[in-house]
């Protein structure tokens, strides 16, 4: 199991440069897992640089995957990891979530670089 962020996904869906790394991940999305907040902004990135068609059709796809409600315990982890490593909020929110659900985070965030269990695609 693994936790595509953001990145990788806005990469994949506007086949952006790095749109074949991204791919190679989504070979078998059953092993995908995906924040509510990744939701979030993949629908607002692409419904403000393409269409609303567009990005629902993207969540048509990342509604696929293992997705995972913001819940409390991974607020609170969240919280904790964004002051220890001082990550902004919806990157400690997806690290959290790869923590509690035991996978990696792939990404090219930079936030990520040097955490435990996150894959930077560069």
């Amino acid at each position: 199991m693994f936790l595509m962020d953001s990145s990788g996904w806005i990469e994949f869906f506007t086949d952006g440069p790095l749109a074949k790394e991204y791919s190679k991940y989504l070979k078998d999305i059953s092993r995908v897992v995906t924040p509510t907040i990744v939701l979030y902004e993949v629908y607002k990135k692409i419904k403000r640089e393409r269409t609303e068609e567009d990005a629902l059709s993207a969540v048509s796809l990342i509604n696929k995957t293992s997705v995972i409600p913001f819940s409390e315990s991974i607020a609170l982890l969240a919280a904790d990891l964004s002051l220890k490593y001082s990550l902004p909020m919806a990157d400690a929110i997806v690290y959290a979530t790869a923590m509690e659900e035991n996978c990696k985070v792939i990404t090219s965030d930079a936030h990520f670089k040097g955490l435990d269990d996150a894959v930077i695609i560069p």
